[in-house]
């Protein structure tokens, strides 16, 4: 059976105060660390949005039209990691299936990613993550913010990665915001296009 697989410093499924059930931290867990590997089935957005409810819940993209997720029932846990949204993630990507802390994370706390890290599709989604910096409505196209690029740079997917270079050097501004608006990058991180 196909399934995802997840770090055994961590456990999924637990009652989270962003949504449903999330994904927690039962330990440390180093920056760079491997928190979890995406499963499913390779299948086009066409298919995905086939698929009975809750099954879709289960998806991620991977790349324009393709995305993994799990196709029966019996699937769905095995494949659901339960990694809610935040403005403030602590977990990004290393290519299109594995997740990484991007900063150390302690015991107890959520384990979450921002949705702008892995998708493209047109629609929104209600914030609930309640952090400081707390965007209020997830947009299917956020990863195209200068802004989010600049903070998330290392930590998107591979195809969106790919996207961003590509949107850079034909010397687009991704979604036209203008560079005074830009927020400033972290102290230590270095962006190059």
């Amino acid at each position: 059976m196909v399934s995802s697989w997840i770090s055994p410093k961590a456990h999924k499924g637990v009652n989270s105060r962003i949504a449903g059930r999330g994904l927690f931290a039962t330990e440390q867990i180093s920056a760079g660390e491997i928190v979890a590997v995406k499963g499913g089935h390779i299948v086009t957005t066409t298919q995905v949005r086939e698929l009975p409810d809750p099954l879709p819940n289960s998806e991620i993209q991977i790349a324009d039209g393709l995305h993994l997720v799990a196709v029966s029932p019996e699937e769905y846990e095995p494949v659901m990691l339960f990694i809610n949204h935040s403005c403030e993630p602590n977990v990004g990507f290393a290519g299109n299936i594995i997740l990484v802390a991007m900063r150390e994370v302690i015991a107890g706390e959520e384990l979450t990613t921002d949705y702008a890290l892995f998708d493209d599709y047109d629609g929104q989604m209600t914030c609930r993550c309640n952090t400081a910096s707390c965007r209020r409505v997830i947009d299917g196209h956020d990863w195209r913010r200068r802004d989010l690029q600049l903070r998330y740079h290392g930590y998107f997917s591979w195809y969106l990665e790919r996207k961003i270079t590509e949107t850079h050097a034909d010397g687009d501004t991704a979604d036209g915001v203008p560079e005074h608006t830009l927020l400033p990058c972290p102290p230590g991180l270095t962006v190059s296009w």
